[in-house]
């Protein structure tokens, strides 16, 4: 069996590259643990998948600088909880009337952000983001497509959203957002006129929890003004895979509470749209007093 790999691997045939591939041929099952043989893939078929531990990279250098990276910020968070919450004093954490979540001034902060749209169900809306004017935000546009997929499956389409990336910490570890000191979302954008829902994402305790969010809507008005919008946290309704739920509960602030936060268009009006996004943030409105606006139930 060695003398025929041999053969076929350094020793030319007299009678051409046709005899050549009708000996590999017949000579092909024998072959079937040899390099040779085993290079060959039927068209049409999908190529052969690595296992994940054979795309790791076992670097031992790689491994220090990563493990040096993770105990840096193990470090700092540790100093950050030990000064108080957020790593600030805790009397300038009681006094905090405003915090900026996200502001938009480079790349890296459009990096913290993922957009997605109908694409994803065979839809054919579009949507893009960059930098805005003397990069001093992002500017968030597209174009709106209520076309259905023609799968059968598919009854509604036509939405674009961006949605930050959870926040993680030292090790993997997923990161809070500690809300508990504000009660209202406030947001600086400019845009087309076209209304936006504003999604808090939770952290889902069981498996069928993980479609559960709270949501509300923000209205531009256009033009060429900036615009600072205000939306208690009251006002947020919880629905359940697009279904707005019959028990309503007000948005838990506390740590373990968010996840991620998104906005998303679906007005079902084709044609283009633009947002530009100063920055988002946090207001604790003293004037502010509702707890929560909708009725809520008693369980039996």
């Amino acid at each position: 069996m060695a003398v025929a790999v041999v053969l076929l691997s350094g020793a030319p045939f007299h009678g051409g590259c046709c005899r050549h591939k009708v000996f590999l041929s017949l000579l092909g099952p024998l072959l079937s643990n040899s390099k040779l043989y085993s290079s060959y893939r039927r068209p049409g078929a999908e190529p052969k998948k690595k296992l994940s531990w054979q795309n790791a990279d076992f670097s031992f250098k790689k491994s220090i600088d990563h493990l040096k990276t993770q105990l840096s910020l193990l470090t700092k968070e540790t100093q950050d909880y030990l000064q108080g919450p957020g790593g600030h004093p805790l009397s300038q954490h009681v006094l905090e009337q405003t915090r900026v979540l996200w502001q938009f001034r480079s790349q890296e902060d459009l990096n913290k952000w993922v957009i997605s749209s109908d694409v994803e169900i065979g839809g054919k809306s579009k949507v893009y983001i960059k930098l805005g004017r003397n990069n001093q935000a992002a500017l968030l546009y597209g174009t709106l497509n209520t076309e259905v997929p023609r799968d059968g499956e598919t009854k509604y389409s036509g939405y674009c959203s961006m949605r930050s990336r959870p926040a993680v910490g030292s090790f993997n570890r997923k990161k809070y957002y500690d809300w508990s000191n504000f009660n209202s979302l406030y947001l600086r954008v400019r845009g087309d006129g076209r209304p936006w829902m504003v999604n808090i994402y939770t952290d889902p305790y069981f498996s069928h929890q993980k479609d559960d969010l709270y949501s509300y809507f923000m209205f531009t008005r256009g033009g060429p003004y900036w615009e600072e919008i205000k939306i208690p946290f009251s006002k947020f309704f919880f629905s359940s895979r697009g279904r707005v739920q019959d028990n309503q509960h007000p948005v838990w602030l506390d740590k373990a509470s968010f996840l991620t936060l998104g906005l998303t268009i679906g007005d079902k009006v084709d044609g283009p749209f633009q947002l530009e996004i100063d920055f988002i943030g946090l207001l604790n409105d003293r004037a502010h007093r509702e707890e929560f606006a909708y009725e809520t139930y008693d369980k039996n």
